[in-house]
């Protein structure tokens, strides 16, 4: 006697189990362009890296003889693999059954691989393609009755965020608990013209708000990058996971680890004769900030998030000497490289992120203060400008300054943390201050031009005083700046900073230090 035919009946049913939800439905899902959930988890992970867990999780039917007749399977497909030989936990919806709505198994699965990724702390993938876990009117009839809206493992889901990394792609139309599956990360990417992402879709928002969008009306993929409810747009399901994949690369497997370092591909001591004139000496004139940021940084290591949204300030992710770092770049093609109210929102996540995984931040400075005006105080600006700066202040990571133009206003102060060592380097470019010259003089000398027999001489004989005073070498002078650099000599003394920098967090952590006193949120 042997368990041969138990094997047989296992072999059967995990049979059942691939065929997702039937050969119709799959071949539904690859005409839009989309892949099943199977063929995503073979793209994304390593080859031979898979270990599924509940892979017969599912509902059955049963002959009055209690043979299995049929067996659909859950739509959510959970385990463990590896990324770049590094080990992660995947949720992944199924589409085909039942358009990834709420089943008898799902909501188990999933917060078992909310648990999983919490305990064996490990980053956390989330494939998202439909409700992802929502509900849908249909189940109403089969259950019987209806309930109070819960949200099964929403606590470790919140728990999560500031314990391992979480990311997301959102691959089909992503609604309700779907698309809030989709925020509730640390990164977040959605495929252009395949996905969308919607509190509720288009025949909802008929009936509620008599309004008719489609559904990339409602929620496209552009749209809703624009809006920052989604990080980065992906041109395929390939370029989403290839996202996920690098985003990852650079972010330790959970809080109580270090970034890791990879080896050095480019000369730490690297100098860029093009960073001389890349800053125009009329102020009026803008320049490339991302193109600093690729002289600067390990060439090929810049990863940009939130690129669409808040677009006066870039965040990113990047290398020194094959240390990750945490970017933020005024962009000075967007107000100016003013702070708005989106811009500092943005700022603040992006702050978080690196404090609650330890990644030293370098801020590239070009900030002429809070945009003006009745848009930017309609939307809030002071407000969210000011949890910016408390983000600053509250960060315990090793920061850098590099002030490559403007800082000022309140703004500006928040360039870096003045009540501890405010490490910072000034280009020859940099001017500062409370107030721009231009705006400011109007203001501070409204009377006198007033009064003035020529208005347009005595402003610029004023002007050309006060630019004098506004030499940073006199803001040296007081040491208000602690240095002035050839900026041809700013990639090696950031990949000094870097070498001290990442000394500083592994001592950190040594002591103790591996959660913030504050939790992440999305």
């Amino acid at each position: 006697m042997t368990w041969e035919p138990e094997l047989e009946e296992l072999a059967r049913r995990r049979a059942l189990v691939h065929e997702l939800g039937g050969a119709e439905r799959v071949a539904r899902q690859h005409a839009t362009g989309r892949r099943t959930v199977r063929e995503r988890i073979d793209a994304l992970l390593d080859d031979g890296s898979w270990r599924e867990t509940g892979e017969l999780a599912g509902v059955a039917t049963y002959g009055e003889d209690g043979e299995l007749q049929t067996l659909q399977p859950a739509n959510m497909v959970v385990g463990q693999g590896a990324i770049r030989s590094r080990p992660v936990v995947v949720q992944g919806d199924d589409f085909t059954v039942r358009g990834g709505a709420a089943d008898a198994a799902i909501w188990q699965k999933m917060v078992w691989a909310e648990r999983a990724a919490h305990d064996l702390r490990k980053p956390l993938v989330r494939l998202v393609d439909g409700t992802g876990g929502g509900g849908s009117v249909k189940t109403l009839t089969s259950m019987g009755f209806s309930y109070v809206p819960p949200l099964p493992g929403f606590d470790l889901a919140v728990d999560n965020l500031s314990r391992v990394p979480v990311v997301a792609a959102a691959l089909g139309p992503c609604a309700g608990l779907g698309a809030a599956r989709v925020v509730l990360s640390h990164f977040s990417v959605i495929v252009d013209k395949l996905a969308q992402l919607f509190v509720a879709g288009p025949p909802v928002v008929a009936w509620a708000m008599n309004e008719t969008p489609d559904k990339e009306e409602l929620g496209g993929a552009r749209a809703q990058t624009r809006a920052g409810a989604v990080d980065n747009l992906a041109k395929s399901e390939e370029d989403a996971f290839a996202q996920l994949q690098r985003f990852l690369s650079y972010l330790p497997s959970s809080v109580f680890e270090a970034p890791p370092i990879v080896a050095a591909t480019d000369r730490a001591d690297r100098r860029e004769d093009e960073l001389l004139s890349i800053v125009p000496r009329d102020e009026r004139k803008t320049y490339k900030m991302r193109r600093i940021l690729e002289l600067l940084f390990d060439h090929g290591s810049v990863f940009e998030i939130g690129a669409r949204h808040g677009r006066s300030t870039i965040t990113g992710l990047a290398r020194l000497d094959g240390r990750p770092v945490g970017v933020l770049a005024s962009d000075p093609l967007h107000y100016g490289g003013g702070l708005t109210a989106d811009a500092a929102e943005k700022f603040a996540r992006f702050v978080d992120l690196c404090d609650q995984f330890h990644l030293p931040v370098v801020n590239l400075v070009d900030q002429p203060g809070f945009v003006v005006g009745t848009a930017g105080e309609r939307s809030g600006t002071m407000r969210r400008g000011a949890r910016a700066l408390c983000a600053v202040r509250q960060a315990q990571v090793p920061w850098c300054s590099v002030l490559v133009r403007k800082c000022y206003g309140i703004a500006g102060a928040g360039h870096g943390d003045g009540a501890r060592l405010n490490l910072r380097y000034a280009w020859p470019s940099g001017n500062w201050g409370s107030l721009p010259i231009s705006g400011g003089l109007e203001a501070a000398f409204k009377r006198d031009l007033a009064e003035a027999e020529d208005p347009v001489a005595l402003r610029a004989q004023i002007e050309a005083t006060l630019q004098a005073v506004m030499s940073p070498f006199r803001t040296a002078e007081k040491f208000s700046v602690e240095h002035i650099i050839d900026p041809r000599d700013t990639r090696a003394l950031l990949c000094d900073w870097a070498a001290q920098a990442h000394v500083i967090v592994g001592q950190d952590l040594m002591s103790g230090g591996a959660q913030r006193s504050h939790g992440y949120r999305p």
